[in-house]
């Protein structure tokens, strides 16, 4: 069963990992997200899950929200086979989230350790605004406790310059 929003919120709490959560509407995209008037909106990341050609590697970059990320730049830095966005199925089966709820914390979904996590290096020492697997509410907390999380979790991590 894939994790919960309260699930995310009970983990971060029984780790003593400090965080701010803020209760919104459903939202899809950055820009919804960037309407809602939340706290610290220069901290809000963007999320793409992206497969490669063959669907035999899945990454999830996670940026600041205002970076656009080329894939094919990403491709050739990275040595991956050429990149596309992945499914809904893809995003469910491998993360067990939906459109619009794409988080580093889906990672912990993850129980193949399949996808490979970038992390901007901007965020490295900093506080990211973050869906709890759910997009229905954010959650600020540390990049570096996250990457614990994810590393702790045993999926692959890298801190890049994007």
């Amino acid at each position: 069963m894939p994790l919960t929003k309260d699930d995310i919120v009970r983990l971060l709490d029984d780790k003593k990992i400090k965080y701010e959560i803020v209760e919104h509407k459903a939202v899809y995209t950055i820009d919804e997200m960037l309407e809602c008037g939340l706290p610290h909106p220069e901290q809000i990341a963007k999320n793409l899950f992206i497969r490669d050609d063959k669907k035999r590697r899945y990454y999830l970059i996670t940026c600041l929200e205002d970076k656009k990320i080329n894939l094919k730049e990403f491709r050739k830095e990275f040595d991956t086979r050429p990149l596309t966005f992945a499914s809904e199925e893809d995003l469910m089966d491998k993360m067990g989230l939906i459109r619009g709820a794409v988080t580093p914390f889906g990672i912990l979904n993850n129980d193949d350790r399949d996808v490979v996590v970038y992390l901007d290096k901007d965020f490295e020492h900093k506080l990211m605004g973050i869906h709890p697997c759910d997009n229905t509410a954010t959650v600020y907390v540390g990049c570096r406790d996250v990457a614990k999380l994810i590393k702790d979790h045993g999926n692959e991590l890298h801190f890049v310059k994007l």
